[in-house]
């Protein structure tokens, strides 16, 4: 399936959202929730805790990168009734996942939260200093982006290759 919307618009509609408050998850959810014609609001929860990691611990990925992953599984979810079908998605998931991450490490050469930023978020004062501080355009906008470009690579690919099963 090709996404519903241009990549260049997905990429200019995730800096919208981080310019109105939206952290790097959220971010990617929304637009990949837009991109991939989802019709379930539900599913845009499930970027909600990715913030300075995971809401706040930092030693886990960046929050674009664990709302990339959750992105994938949920474009490429299928019944779990057809075992074969299911079997198949879980490891197309997990293989597109593990090949975005591994691009995000090279580019970026960290996907920890900490190790991108390298501020401690659990100190008091460091997040509001982050944010007036205009780093997160610096680097989380990038990030954001990437992880995009990412999914829409990876969607491209899955178009171009012939299908043995069910996405």
């Amino acid at each position: 399936m090709t996404p519903l919307i241009p990549l260049s618009e997905a990429k200019a509609r995730a800096l919208e959202y981080m310019h109105k408050g939206f952290h790097c998850g959220p971010a990617v959810m929304q637009v990949m929730w837009q991109a991939y014609g989802m019709q379930n609001e539900d599913f845009l929860w499930a970027g909600i805790p990715f913030l300075s990691g995971i809401s706040g611990q930092q030693q886990a990925p960046c929050g674009a990168v664990s709302a990339a992953a959750v992105a994938l599984g949920l474009r490429h979810r299928c019944s779990l009734d057809d075992k074969r079908a299911a079997k198949q998605a879980r490891e197309s998931i997990r293989r597109s996942a593990s090949h975005m991450v591994q691009a995000f490490q090279r580019k970026f050469g960290e996907i920890t939260c900490r190790g991108l930023l390298n501020i401690d978020f659990s100190k008091e004062g460091e997040y509001k200093r982050f944010r007036e501080s205009g780093v997160w355009k610096e680097k989380c906008e990038h990030y954001v982006q990437f992880v995009i470009e990412q999914l829409y690579d990876l969607e491209a690919q899955a178009v171009s290759r012939p299908q043995s099963g069910a996405q």
